[in-house]
């Protein structure tokens, strides 16, 4: 093992391969609130849209085909007429929800609306 000045380098913590993968995907910006909104039941598109405030429909369908291709969500047409696309969560996105209310519920206490970040 290498020590350097009574370190163990070896022992050094690392970020679980878990959480970094987690984050990879749900650390980019407006896809938790996508996940969030769509635990509450299947959604149009535009629905979607209405429901994420600020997020222009590029990147709402961006984020979408991130979701899909990680299998989060299903991508369901609806032929109509007229013709909508819904989306809705899988299994595995759907077992997501608790880990979304916790956060909601620790932003509550930690993150109060308004306040700014404790800075360095």
């Amino acid at each position: 093992m290498a020590v350097e000045q009574g370190h163990d380098v070896g022992a050094c913590k690392r970020v679980d391969g878990g959480i970094t993968r987690v984050f990879q995907l749900l650390g980019k910006r407006w896809t938790g609130p996508i996940v969030a909104v769509l635990t509450g039941g299947p959604a149009y598109f535009t629905d979607l849209r209405r429901a994420v405030p600020g997020i222009s429909e590029r990147m709402l369908s961006d984020r979408l085909t991130e979701l899909g291709a990680a299998g989060l969500l299903v991508r369901e047409v609806d032929e109509g007429p007229p013709l909508r696309v819904s989306y809705r969560l899988t299994a595995a996105g759907a077992a997501l929800e608790p880990a979304l209310w916790e956060l909601k519920e620790w932003a509550k206490v930690h993150l109060p609306e308004g306040a700014q970040p404790p800075e360095c």
